[in-house]
């Protein structure tokens, strides 16, 4: 059963695309389950470079990445992102367990519009998404 989702007119006429990355398995699989049972087309990538891939060739709605991922962190994934005109408008969550307040505080400065610690609540990261994709 579908969660509902009450999302802007910018999205509501399409089911919104969010890349998940993350190198852990149990986590990629717990996100990208709760993010689909919320009604989101959830595409994955196991490593930075694909992250980073995957966004310039699909242009998600909304990144949710983590920080310590192999071959680019989510960090320089994030500011690659930002750097490039065609991708910087796509929203980036950081999902990590990098949780210390200097850490929070560098992600937001490279551009994540949130930043969430693990462990985290699946429900809590479906509504923070759902409230970004509907500002």
């Amino acid at each position: 059963m579908l969660d509902s989702l009450l999302l802007s007119d910018a999205v509501s006429n399409r089911i919104p695309v969010l890349l998940v990355a993350d190198d852990d398995e149990d986590i990629l699989t717990l996100v990208q389950l709760r993010l689909s049972r919320s009604g989101f087309e959830v595409i994955v990538a196991r490593d930075g470079e694909e992250a980073l891939r995957m966004t310039q060739d699909r242009h998600p709605d909304l990144a949710v990445l983590d920080w310590m991922m192999p071959k680019a962190s989510g960090l320089e994934v994030l500011r690659a992102i930002r750097a490039n005109p065609e991708t910087a408008d796509i929203p980036v969550v950081l999902l990590t367990a990098r949780a210390s307040e200097a850490d929070v505080q560098e992600g937001l400065d490279a551009g994540a519009v949130d930043y969430i610690a693990k462990p985290f609540s699946p429900q809590e990261l479906a509504t923070r998404v759902q409230k970004i994709l509907n500002a």
